[in-house]
């Protein structure tokens, strides 16, 4: 059975998840990944499936949640996947249209960067996942993405590998057909000229980050 909406709560240590309380009551399925399910708590939210090994809560936490009728999916420690790799495909195989990711970026660098790579894990492919920070989006296009924005905010275009045939229309400093290549930091920094803006690529897959607030209200 499809649904419309998953987010997923990551454990970045200081993360302030105060801004996506709208966004966090309109989800259908809210998965904890391991300690993410404090960032929660501490707001009176109980998550409707905790994953992960579990080494950042407390058993009687756990208990509590389990008695409450939380799912809880508990892997080993010593795995492949990191916790928010195995929230993310359970919201995958829930069924989910749209992922929304919070409280996966800063602390450890390795775990920011590989939260950002996570994006382009094949079973994502066909979902609408953003990672959501601090009034930005963060999304992975692989062909065609139209965004909504203001005048003015930023946007940049970031290359994972090299990336060929990319076009805009709706910001600032337009690209017609042209490549942005892995290392060279051309793609930081663009900005909306309208309203919304179209990416395109041709070969390649591009981060896309964008200054929007819209998440934040659940729109």
């Amino acid at each position: 059975m499809e649904i419309e909406l998953a987010v997923v709560v990551a454990d970045a240590p200081g993360a302030d998840i105060s801004p996506y309380l709208p966004l966090l009551s309109r989800a259908h399925v809210l998965v904890a990944a391991d300690g993410g399910t404090r960032h929660l708590l501490a707001h009176g939210i109980t998550p409707h499936v905790v994953v992960g090994d579990l080494d950042s809560l407390d058993a009687v936490i756990v208990e509590r949640l389990r008695m409450r009728g939380v799912e809880i999916h508990r892997f080993p420690a010593s795995k492949d996947e990191t916790d928010l790799e195995l929230a993310l495909l359970l919201a995958v195989e829930r069924g989910a249209k749209a992922i929304r990711v919070l409280a996966a970026l800063g602390g450890r660098p390795d775990m920011h960067i590989a939260n950002h790579l996570l994006l382009a894990h094949p079973k994502l492919a066909g979902c609408d996942v953003a990672l959501l920070d601090s009034g930005w989006q963060i999304r992975l296009l692989r062909d065609t993405m139209t965004l909504a924005g203001a005048v003015g905010q930023r946007v940049s275009l970031l290359p994972l590998g090299d990336v060929s045939g990319v076009s805009t229309s709706g910001l600032r400093y337009p690209l017609d057909d042209e490549p942005l290549l892995f290392g060279p930091a051309r793609g930081v920094s663009n900005e909306f000229a309208a309203t919304s803006a179209t990416i395109s690529v041709r070969s390649g897959m591009l981060l896309v980050m964008s200054e929007d607030g819209t998440e934040r209200d659940g729109r």
